[in-house]
């Protein structure tokens, strides 16, 4: 089942600023919110696909690799928040203080109560180089990325045991606190977020020895990468949870991989399609022959007929790139050119300027033939 247009989801058009996107995508959730829809799957659904194209529509840099490419942009698996936590943790903030409890008396505000876990780690970016051959058939590459992971120690909580965290004692272990002022309208209540536990409902009270309180230390991690066919230049895919870990077990960032094309020593890629420009001799377009191309998965035979013209285009049916997450797939574009010897012998000459007499030497251009701009412009159409 194909994804539906973000903007769609969300209910505005491509032209919308930041605000109104993330106007839009509150009260979209506020429609589907699991609170107010308890054990309705569907509205559920709905609420995780709002919180998917938010992450996208709110995010400049998705944003415009979206417009550019739509789905194509992100890879199978790639981006998008999955479960509910995650969404309450990432996402939670733009309903402002109230959270999202208050708005259906009680209940879920945030994740598990008002709590969140530590502070989200950041997001990475890496660089991935890849051949033609790996982009037409899809590859998976095994990356070694150096950044923050979690604490082994202390399995991310920052603190030194289990003894080592108690209760937050402003807060009661909610994470926020309310406070009742009264006014000439009569008495109001704000909830805001605990500042003495950041929110976290829990303080410690001696820090892990491994990572001084934070949760998480520097270092690396091997990471699988799955690159989906047909991917380009300039295209980024994105890994939701493999960037940066979180303090005290707060959320990771985002692994961001920005493709590079390794430059082909025959073949030249314009969008779906393949060039290859073919040499060959004066004999062999006059008298006819077969020619092998290179091409992104192995080598080909053409056949050249007799009398074929330098800048004749012939085109192999499904020999280009597949398109990222579709059915489209392009061709590749052999252009002959006739190669002139520039080092003639004197016997060499003789004949030639022998040739030069005969009728059949001199140029005739059938006038229904193309130009070859115009061959050009049909091959790439």
């Amino acid at each position: 089942m194909s994804k539906r247009d973000f903007y769609e989801i969300l209910g505005v058009g491509k032209s919308a600023s930041a605000d109104e996107i993330k106007k839009a995508y509150r009260k979209t959730a506020m429609q589907y919110h699991p609170d107010r829809n308890p054990g309705d799957k569907a509205a559920e659904d709905k609420f995780k696909e709002a919180a998917e194209a938010y992450e996208v529509l709110s995010d400049a840099d998705k944003k415009a690799k979206y417009d550019r490419f739509g789905h194509q942009a992100f890879g199978p698996g790639m981006g998008g928040a999955s479960n509910m936590d995650d969404i309450f943790s990432q996402f939670g903030d733009i309903f402002g203080n109230e959270g999202f409890g208050s708005f259906f008396g009680g209940g879920r505000s945030r994740a598990s109560g008002g709590r969140q876990r530590g502070q989200r780690g950041s997001n990475l970016r890496i660089k991935m180089k890849l051949t033609f051959e790996e982009i037409a058939k899809g590859v998976t590459k095994n990356v070694k990325v150096k950044k923050n992971v979690v604490c082994t120690s202390c399995t991310g909580s920052g603190a030194k045991d289990k003894n080592s965290v108690q209760t937050c004692q402003t807060c009661g272990g909610n994470g926020q606190v309310k406070r009742v002022t009264n006014t000439f309208l009569g008495q109001m209540q704000t909830v805001t977020t605990c500042p003495t536990c950041n929110g976290e409902g829990q303080t410690v009270t001696a820090k892990c020895g491994s990572c001084r309180g934070e949760g998480r230390v520097f270092g690396e991690e091997t990471i699988s990468i799955d690159i989906p066919v047909g991917v380009q230049e300039g295209m980024q895919l994105s890994m939701s949870g493999k960037g940066n870990a979180g303090e005290r077990g707060g959320m990771a960032g985002d692994l961001i991989i920005q493709i590079e094309e390794e430059a082909h020593a025959e073949l030249v890629r314009d969008g779906l399609n393949v060039a290859y420009d073919l040499h060959i001799s004066f004999p062999d377009a006059a008298f006819g022959t077969l020619a092998e191309v290179p091409t992104i998965d192995g080598r080909a035979k053409i056949k050249i007929p007799a009398g074929t013209q330098s800048g004749k285009i012939f085109r192999l049916k499904g020999k280009g790139f597949a398109e990222v997450q579709g059915y489209a797939k392009g061709d590749q574009l052999v252009y002959v050119n006739v190669w002139t010897p520039q080092d003639l012998s004197s016997e060499e000459k003789a004949i030639l300027e022998k040739l030069n007499n005969s009728n059949n030497f001199k140029p005739k251009p059938d006038k229904n033939n193309k130009s070859f701009f115009e061959r050009v412009k049909e091959a790439f159409n």
